[in-house]
């Protein structure tokens, strides 16, 4: 009897302990709060039509290049290299929708995702057997270098977005006068 108590004792701590092993981490989809403030939309003046313009024109003024163009969609990329071994693309991905009954109103939603990679070099060795000494390796030049994807983030809300939504207005404004 004292076997089976001490027995289930053991189970019983064998448990506990894994299941505190996994206190600590926290799935990422439970930080997303959903919050009203951290916005990836604005509300503009005009046809999504015409916002979806604006975007376009202000991603392409950025040097971003745009690999999808539709009336109520946009994407585009552009590529940077902090360092020397460092590459990073930033996709933007813009949807315009269409607001009331007169369609005049319009919301634009924005996300950029940054995906960063670096320089994994694949050296090459030559591998000659010896009978009296055994194998040598002899190194050779490296012959394939590749980028490896490290990080893939979608931006945070803030001053990012801030910043394109104001030069998006701007070329909405410029755009409505020059009609």
């Amino acid at each position: 009897m004292t076997r089976i108590i001490v027995g289930m004792l053991l189970l019983l701590t064998g448990l506990l302990s894994g299941c505190g092993s996994t206190q600590g981490k926290v799935a990422v989809y439970q930080n997303e709060g959903f919050e009203a403030n951290e916005t990836f939309s604005r509300l503009f003046d005009a046809s999504a039509e015409a916002t979806c313009e604006a975007a376009r024109r202000t991603l392409l003024s950025q040097g971003y290049l745009p690999t999808t163009v539709k009336p109520d969609f946009i994407s585009a990329s552009k590529h940077f290299q902090p360092e020397s071994e460092v590459h990073v693309q930033i996709a933007f991905n813009v949807v315009c929708a269409p607001e009331g009954r007169l369609g005049k109103l319009s919301t634009v939603y924005v996300n950029a995702i940054q995906d960063r990679y670096v320089l994994k070099k694949n050296p090459n060795s030559a591998t000659v057997g010896v009978s009296a000494i055994g194998s040598v390796s002899i190194p050779l030049t490296p012959s394939e270098d590749s980028l490896v994807k490290v990080a893939s983030e979608t931006i945070p809300a803030g001053p990012f977005y801030d910043r394109f939504f104001a030069l998006m207005q701007r070329n909405l404004a410029h755009h409505e006068d020059e009609q």
